[in-house]
């Protein structure tokens, strides 16, 4: 499932971001790439010190957590710490999927991909995230504050960029759902649940509906 999230952040996130970003560091992308990764990889990747890491980090991991979206099409049970990411004209990610595992300490798996977008469409030309899906290849460029997600697992690349700059923070979650399309089912099914749960709180068919999201979490997750 690739899936938009409005407005993760608000004008002052980016702001404060951009404020941090501004007195980051920037590396070549392909360090922190795996060996296929690394041969299509055309970036540059923001480094920062420990505090300035930390400012980030608070600050994203708190947006996220406050996002309803996030939370019930993730099932999230680990965040990898944000990685900002750099495009000035010329650079480009070819085709590529992400490493299975991650990590440099404590190692994760890799269910969902997310790309937080840190400006405007506006102020650059080219660097459309393209994500394969079962329905063909969809093209992916949002306001600064609006994220995507989708699995990791899915063969994407990021267009290159001919004009202006592209400002990105990436991540990966390990998700208590493992598999995509349970994920998926698990979404659709909660968002009949709310609505159930508003417009008729007492209903039978609402109390089925209820359980059967809970038992089906239940059988699924792994903790």
């Amino acid at each position: 499932m690739l899936l938009t999230l409005n407005k993760v952040l608000s004008a002052d996130d980016i702001a404060q971001l951009r404020r941090i970003i501004a007195a980051g560091q920037a590396a070549d992308g392909r360090l922190s790439a795996g060996m296929a990764a690394a041969k299509v990889k055309k970036n540059e990747e923001m480094q920062f010190s420990d505090d300035q890491r930390m400012q980030i980090n608070r600050l994203l991991m708190t947006r996220l957590g406050a996002n309803p979206n996030f939370r019930n099409a993730t099932f999230p049970l680990r965040v990898a710490d944000p990685i900002i990411a750099r495009y000035v004209p010329g650079m480009a990610y070819g085709e590529h999927i992400d490493d299975p595992i991650m990590g440099s300490g404590q190692k994760f798996r890799t269910d969902v991909s997310m790309t937080i977008f840190l400006n405007d469409p506006d102020d650059y030309e080219g660097g459309d995230l393209v994500v394969e899906t079962p329905f063909g290849q969809q093209k992916v460029k949002l306001p600064a504050g609006d994220a995507v997600i989708y699995p990791s697992g899915s063969l994407h690349q990021v267009a290159e960029v001919t004009g202006g700059e592209r400002l990105v923070a990436v991540a990966w979650i390990q998700s208590m759902i493992r598999d995509p399309q349970r994920r998926q089912i698990l979404y659709e099914l909660n968002q009949a649940r709310e609505k159930l749960l508003v417009i008729s709180p007492g209903n039978s068919e609402t109390r089925h509906v209820d359980h059967a999201y809970i038992n089906l979490v239940r059988m699924w997750a792994e903790v």
